[in-house]
């Protein structure tokens, strides 16, 4: 088969899709011209033991992470989010780029990144060893989980201890001996075993107020001298666990410290799931049933009783009710309270933890520096319900864009095995058509034939009958 490019691919989908993948001259000119990190008359918080919890290949680090216990079994946890809106203006050529694309492109090929890497991986991250100014979110979580007393500045932190989530959760479960970047930092470990039980209360409250307790995982393309050798299931393990609690608990701080101040907000919604009727059948096909009525703390316990009854489908179970949950979007709320965040049973949320990589995120921390300077909103309403109806839509954009080159990445690996069959899962079913994704490898293509009576989250055997690799297509029939 004849070689195909795809970084080029990437960048085609891209531009099709409204995305820019390289920063416009203006752009690249403003970021040369910034020499050094931001500096502040700001508090002086870098003595406590931060770390940072990301990804083993992550440069652009967003958040750290510390708490301190008190003798009462609370305790104050400080989330520091990078201040990228101290080097990246307003209205400036940076500003500009990020707003058109949105979010960081994450594509087998390459990383196409919102900010340039001048800034995202260094200046605005939140490196280790270096002086950096953050927005720091804190809030006290009693023994029951409940967050109060919550609170928002800047200040100087430095990151102590850039860890990473395989080995931290490896440590978490005994497996593996201690990180050595933990090791070598005084207090991290200790912070690490402390974050880690105020996540758990964090989520056992969440999850009984109706949070979702999924285990579904999205498929790598594991790329090796430039050609795609496999593809790899990002498993959530014990520390992703740990900072997506952290972070959704600060997300709800963000959100109601801008209500408090009487400031609007781009909150993140997931609205009721037009395909209740499905998960009800899913539900029913395994013996346990959900009520007429979507009600996430109904789902929540039957994904419970689920985990325990059958763990080893427990993944292909969380796929279906992830993809019939449907999509998050970004709405202007002014008042206090929206529509709210089904799959996280929470009303106030929005993004603000990722504003190397996320312009959402970057909007929301300009709205909390104005907030804590008692300054008006840096964004006029109707600004702000434009921009969330464009962060949305550039986001499907994006995602469409990364699923598009999985596919290629995908369909380059199974051009060879034309003709075999294979165990999948429907992922998909609808007038546009019906999807699957095979076991293993983790692969997903449309049924081209033979899918009559095919419905989401149904086990089935198919067979493999082309490959598209320019156009990301796998087509298979009913086996």
């Amino acid at each position: 088969m004849t070689s195909v490019d795809l970084e080029q691919l990437a960048r085609r989908a891209m531009i099709e899709r409204g995305l820019a993948p390289d920063f416009p001259a203006d752009a690249i000119a403003q970021a040369r011209q910034l020499k050094e990190p931001a500096v502040d008359s700001v508090p002086d918080q870098r003595y406590l033991p931060w770390c940072s919890i990301d990804n083993d290949d992550s440069r652009d680090l967003d958040q750290l992470t510390v708490a301190e216990a008190a003798g009462d079994g609370s305790a104050r946890v400080f989330i520091a989010i990078a201040d990228v809106d101290v080097m990246v203006g307003k209205d400036t050529p940076l500003d500009e780029h990020a707003q058109q694309n949105t979010t960081s492109v994450y594509t087998p090929a390459r990383i196409f990144p919102m900010l340039p890497e001048r800034l995202s991986t260094d200046l605005t991250s939140l490196n280790p060893d270096e002086d950096r100014i953050a927005v720091v979110i804190s809030f006290v979580v009693d023994r029951e989980g409940a967050v109060g007393r919550e609170e928002v500045r800047r200040s100087v932190v430095r990151n102590h201890a850039k860890l990473a989530y395989d080995s931290v959760a490896a440590w978490l479960d005994s497996a593996h001996r201690m990180p050595r970047e933990m090791a070598e930092a005084d207090g991290v470990a200790d912070q690490v075993r402390l974050q880690n039980e105020i996540a758990n209360r964090l989520r056992t409250r969440r999850h009984e107020a109706g949070a979702l307790d999924l285990a579904s995982s999205e498929a790598r393309a594991v790329v090796t001298d430039g050609r795609v050798s496999g593809l790899r299931r990002d498993e959530k393990n014990r520390a992703k666990a740990l900072i997506e609690d952290l972070m959704i608990a600060a997300n709800g701080t963000t959100a109601r410290y801008l209500a408090g101040k009487g400031l609007p907000s781009i909150r993140r919604v997931v609205r009721t799931p037009k395909r209740w009727d499905r998960l009800q059948v899913l539900a029913r096909e395994v013996g346990d049933r959900l009520p007429d009525v979507p009600d996430p703390k109904a789902l929540s316990d039957f994904l419970s009783r689920r985990r325990l009854a059958d763990p080893v489908r427990f993944p292909d179970l969380s796929l279906s009710v992830v993809k019939l949950l449907g999509r998050g979007e970004y709405v202007l709320t002014r008042a206090q309270r929206d529509e709210g965040h089904f799959g996280l049973a929470v009303t106030d949320y929005v993004h603000s933890t990722a504003p190397n990589r996320r312009y959402p995120d970057l909007i929301t921390q300009r709205l909390l520096k104005a907030a804590i300077a008692g300054r008006p909103s840096p964004y006029t309403t109707d600004q702000l319900e434009a921009l969330a109806t464009h962060c949305t839509r550039q986001e499907d954009a994006a995602e469409k864009v990364e699923r598009q080159i999985r596919k290629s990445a995908a369909a380059l690996l199974l051009s060879s095995r034309i003709g075999d069959r294979f165990d999948a899962i429907v992922t998909g079913a609808s007038a546009k058509g019906t999807w699957v994704r095979t076991f293993e490898p983790p692969a997903e293509g449309r049924v081209v034939r033979g899918f009559d009576g095919m419905d989401v989250g149904e086990r089935v055997t198919v067979r493999l009958t082309r490959t598209d690799v320019v156009r990301g297509f796998i087509d298979f029939v009913g086996a």
